[in-house]
């Protein structure tokens, strides 16, 4: 008889965390009830209670998943379950997260009477908390803007659970909770409140493109002196901030720590993390599509600032027109339906390893002109698995280690959870000088590994 390894069981729920679990279900039926219900006063009152059920059965179930067990990093079966391991109930997440966008994206626009299409009741369920913030009613971007914020928030004290043990992982999650909630959510609102433009300070050009579009800086210089700040805060982030920043602590400073698109990676999107993939093919995929991206975004404002200059004289509306496809194409449908949607199938950076152009942008500085690296003791390796399994930007961490060589690639974003997860101390975050950045471990050399 051919021996076969049975797979080991699921561990037995608990009654609490099953409650907890229930509750969240009940958040998403009232949800649902939000969107069918044609009476007003309920509509918004389903739509708070879904609000509240989920925010609260989601921390709970966190507490009682994480903080009631010793700290560290668990796996927890994730291969195995059915959520995270590409199962059943994957697959559903994905396509009600992929419909989600789809519907926000085409199928919600105002019609210039109110109507917001399928989304028109949860909309305005948000009416009266747009009004407290920003003096208007609702839209379908606050509407998408307060789930996002609270997406974070919400899984951030997740992570913050799961993760108490490290000092880094609680800051750097404290981090991008307070800059999604703050720099891009009050603040906008804020600015719209007293009748300002609306503009997010903790996103730059490449990644917010249009904001160094002739016609965006034309309109916010001609709003006076804050709009003139605007332009100069976008253009000092993009250009001296960035690549300052990025030599002295890499790319992380940004996609870990301030980036709303890492925010919601790194905490609605922790669950998945493991899912990315590892191969060279990935990688070569990776390379072909982020690096043209950037080129695209690049001669498009070169376009528009050259066209501009000679007044609409050289092209006519091809420089727009690209945009606008440049805004269909990767603005919406890869950073949004495939970059979130697809993050119980593919990994949580999708986006951020495949199609982001600060990303890349920072990327290519980390990689030459950085400081940065993560830096490896082989000799104290033991092939666990654990970094390579954690780390969302699909790289093999594990064969750095085995070898004691540094990780300096351009896709890292520094978020540490490789250093976290390792059970023996083996990866070390650097900000060091350049001098000998290249150089590994001697404590061990890449021949003595070949019997691994």
């Amino acid at each position: 008889m051919t021996p076969t390894l049975a797979t080991p069981p699921l561990p037995a729920t608990s009654w609490a965390e099953k409650l907890t679990l229930a509750v969240v279900a009940g958040g998403l039926l009232a949800l649902l009830l939000a969107l069918a219900d044609a009476d007003l006063d309920r509509q918004k009152t389903w739509l708070y209670l879904a609000l509240g059920l989920v925010s609260a059965g989601t921390l709970a179930w966190s507490w009682l998943k994480f903080g009631q067990h010793p700290a560290g990093v668990q796996q927890n079966n994730l291969w195995l379950r059915s959520s995270t391991g590409r199962g059943a109930v994957a697959w559903v997440t994905g396509l009600v997260l992929t419909g989600f966008y789809v519907v926000l994206y085409w199928y919600s626009g105002d019609n210039g009477q109110g109507n917001f299409g399928l989304l028109n009741n949860l909309v305005h369920g948000l009416d009266g908390f747009s009004q407290w913030l920003r003096a208007r009613p609702a839209d379908q971007w606050f509407l998408y803007g307060t789930f996002y914020t609270l997406a974070i928030l919400v899984m951030g004290g997740r992570a913050l659970w799961k993760y108490r043990h490290s000092r880094y992982q609680l800051i750097r999650t404290g981090s991008v909770m307070f800059f999604q909630l703050g720099f891009a959510f009050i603040i906008p609102g804020l600015l719209q409140f007293f009748q300002q433009p609306e503009y997010y300070f903790s996103y730059f050009w490449p990644l917010k493109y249009d904001y160094l579009f002739p016609g965006t800086v034309t309109s916010l210089v001609q709003n006076g002196g804050l709009g003139v700040f605007m332009v100069f805060w976008g253009a000092v982030m993009s250009f001296l901030a960035t690549p300052v920043l990025t030599y002295l602590y890499g790319k992380r400073w940004y996609c870990s720590w301030v980036c709303g698109c890492g925010g919601l990676a790194e905490t609605a999107g922790d669950p998945y993390r493991q899912l990315s993939d590892k191969s060279r093919a990935a990688w070569r995929w990776e390379v072909r599509l982020i690096y043209p991206i950037l080129a695209i975004i690049t001669a498009i404002t070169v376009l528009l600032w050259v066209n501009f200059a000679m007044n609409s004289t050289l092209l006519g509306e091809v420089g727009n027109v690209a945009a606008r496809w440049y805004g269909f194409a990767i603005g919406a449908v890869f950073s949004g339906v495939i970059g979130v949607g697809f993050y119980p199938i593919l990994g949580s950076r999708v986006w951020c390893r495949f199609g982001c152009p600060m990303a890349a942008y920072l990327g290519l500085l980390q990689k030459h002109f950085s400081r940065f690296r993560i830096s490896t003791n082989g000799g104290q390796c033991i092939s666990c698995g654990n970094c390579s399994n954690v780390c969302e930007m699909g790289i093999d961490v594990k064969q750095y280690a085995q070898r004691g060589e540094p990780i300096i690639r351009a896709s890292c974003v520094g978020c540490g959870l490789c250093s976290t997860a390792c059970p023996r101390g083996v990866l070390n975050l650097e900000n060091g000088p350049r001098e000998g950045r290249y150089q590994g471990s001697q404590l061990i050399h890449a021949d003595s590994l070949r019997i691994l």
